[in-house]
């Protein structure tokens, strides 16, 4: 019996192929869009649309030629969604485009293959879109160019972007605000500010007004090169041109100021925001609140705080992060975990960087057992730990001594699939260098180097003071020969270990010439020498007697823009006194008071001692009274004991 087309078959799957025509053309011969779209959803629950497909294509094209994009797109789409259940990308593209190229007839517009390429992209299936892009004769219209572009931005592929561009554009295409907000876009992710702002001044030239999203891209990109001043400048053209900026712009260049630590600036911005009637959000008071934590401006923190909570605005875990890592960084511990309370009594999860926060903050402490507990905590709460929380809760045993418990944490960290990093290796080199057990140190190190993980700067600097403090120069000097060779630069702590070093093994001459090869000043202009370089060498030279060496390294010290410290004059001053240079020693004393640096009590006996030699009995009773005052009994070996722990 043959069914009508009012009466569709009942047979969900093979519908006969005159029947599936006649549906096709009922479509196709509606009077307007809503009669063909209520006919194709009646028949589409009885016939099965991803094997009888002519119906698809003739309520796509009927809803085209009706300029119901949108209807069209989300039919094709779905269609798609359903085909690639069972086909690759490639033949799903290929069916669907078939299907639409076989119905071509008087109601065919290229609009149809637009629309393909618009779902197409928007299902992020790029290639694909392309590919249609590539097959049809005339450029499709501006909508769908858009939106290809805005795929090709989104996944990442911006050669293909830029040929497209170039294709449309070649071929009578005209950019919109929207194909230049798409470009300005790929540029900002590219990082190509240059390439953004060229693109912005053409399409202004071209009197396409910017929207705000372009205006905002644009400042978003220059405030992240930190590039504030032209961020400024496009800010104030906003206003000129009478483009509102949006919470985005305002918060885009807070953050650009908070990165700089430009914090009044930041605190101006976000007061104009306020000014200007907008209302800040989570995002604002987060960049504010980390800014100011990082900056020491802990009390703003707190109040600003205080303030997001009293207009409404809920902190999530990274305002509450923020905090908490203020005051762990000023050893306010018991603030930190009375903010974890808090969070947790009002539903704000901790997340693995609290935790990982909170347990550096107590191991810093000395609060190893806390750390420990808290450790444990999450993983009873199902918080999974990363490098970061084992790396510190290590440091936390490695500084306690506890090395056996660091070490076995790090085998912990392995079993759970975590891999060390150099701060993990470095960490543990640290803790057995401390200790004095370069066995142990180097064994780490080897077993560093076997899993690929390039030892830094801060190893190698560990590892040759581990080796001095033993006595080992000859090791010491081997890693500083194979460190060089890595292509590892050493930097000024290196240098001090190495001169300290080699002066108390003797190696006075050795050590010179290293300082006179670092105290030369680098590409940068500065120097891999710090007073700390200095104080060692001036030492080692003063008690091997050698004063003019000694001479010569304070004044290249100070040529070199480095500042002595009080030790650094204690050594100098008892140097000349041992060789009574009391002329020196007295150049020496008011030259420190010139510089504001008062002496100590050590250094308060070594001049007590050399004034009352000279006869300048006034003075010397002066520094006698001084030293009676606070206490001390002069000794010359205390002396420098006290001022001087590696001296000896």
């Amino acid at each position: 019996m043959r069914t009508s087309a009012s009466s569709p078959s009942s047979s969900p799957c093979a519908a006969p192929s005159d029947y599936v025509s006649k549906l096709t053309t009922t479509i196709l011969n509606s009077n307007n869009p809503i009669e063909a779209l209520k006919f194709f959803n009646s028949i589409s629950h009885q016939i099965n649309i991803t094997k009888n497909r002519q119906p698809h294509s003739a309520i796509v094209i009927t809803l085209v030629k009706a300029k119901w994009y949108k209807q069209a797109r989300c039919l094709l789409k779905g269609l798609m969604q359903d085909l690639l259940k069972t086909c690759t990308r490639r033949r799903v593209c290929s069916i669907v485009f078939k299907d639409l190229n076989r119905l071509e007839s008087s109601k065919f517009s290229i609009n149809v293959f637009g629309v393909l390429i618009s779902a197409l992209s928007e299902m992020g299936l790029v290639d694909e879109a392309i590919w249609v892009y590539n097959k049809i004769p005339e450029v499709p219209a501006l909508q769908a160019c858009n939106a290809l572009l805005d795929g090709l931005v989104k996944a990442g592929k911006f050669s293909s972007l830029w040929e497209i561009y170039g294709d449309m554009v070649s071929r009578g295409a005209v950019p919109s605000v929207v194909t230049y907000g798409t470009l300005i876009d790929a540029c900002c992710d590219q990082g190509d500010v240059e390439k953004a702002r060229k693109l912005f001044d053409e399409m202004c030239k071209r009197r396409i007004q910017p929207t705000v999203v372009v205006y905002t891209n644009m400042i978003r990109t220059l405030c992240g090169e930190g590039k504030m001043s032209e961020a400024e400048d496009l800010f104030r053209t906003m206003g000129e041109c009478r483009v509102l900026p949006n919470l985005y712009t305002y918060n885009s260049l807070i953050d650009g100021y908070c990165k700089m630590a430009n914090m009044q600036r930041a605190i101006e911005i976000y007061s104009a925001m306020l000014s200007n009637y907008m209302e800040p959000n989570v995002v604002t008071f987060g960049i504010l609140v980390d800014a100011m934590c990082k900056v020491g401006y802990l009390v703003l923190a707190r109040n600003l705080f205080a303030f997001m909570t009293k207009i409404g605005v809920t902190p999530n875990v990274f305002v509450y992060n923020c905090l908490i890592d203020g005051h762990c960084k000023v050893g306010d511990i018991s603030e930190a975990l009375s903010l974890l309370t808090k969070m947790e009594k009002l539903n704000v999860i901790p997340d693995v960087f609290t935790c990982s926060i909170l347990i550096k903050g107590l191991c810093d402490v000395g609060r190893v057992d806390d750390a420990e507990s808290l450790f444990l905590k999450m993983h009873d709460n199902g918080i999974l730990a990363n490098s970061v929380t084992y790396n510190s809760l290590i440091g936390g045993y490695c500084k306690d001594g506890k090395m056996e418990k660091a070490l076995k944490l790090g085998s912990e960290m392995m079993e759970k699939g975590i891999e060390p990093n150099v701060l993990t290796f470095s960490t543990l080199i640290h803790g057995y260098c401390e200790e004095g057990n370069m066995e142990a140190a180097m064994g780490i190190f080897s077993e560093m180097v076997i899993k690929w993980v390039s030892p830094d700067v801060v190893t190698y600097t560990d590892l040759i003071n581990g080796h001095f403090r033993i006595g080992n120069t000859m090791a010491a000097l081997q890693l500083h020969k194979e460190m060089l060779e890595a292509g590892v630069a050493p930097n000024v702590f290196t240098t001090s270990c190495l001169i300290d070093g080699l002066c108390k093994d003797g190696q006075l001459d050795h050590a010179f010439k290293l300082f006179l090869k670092h105290a030369s000043p680098m590409d940068t202009g500065t120097y891999s020498v710090n007073h700390i370089t200095c104080t060692a060498l001036i030492h080692g030279f003063c008690k091997d007697g050698r004063i003019l060496e000694a001479s010569k390294v304070f004044s290249d010290m100070r040529c070199c823009g480095l500042r002595p410290d009080v030790v650094t004059y204690l050594i100098f001053i008892q140097g000349h006194n041992r060789c009574r240079h009391i002329h020196d020693l007295m150049m020496l004393h008011a030259d420190m008071i010139k510089l504001g640096i008062l002496p100590n009590a050590p250094l308060h006996q070594v001049l007590h001692k050399a004034y009352q030699e000279t006869g300048d009995v006034g003075s010397a009773l002066t520094f006698l009274d001084d030293l009676v005052i606070s206490g001390h009994e002069w000794s010359e070996q205390v002396c420098l004991q006290q001022a001087v722990p590696w001296a000896t």
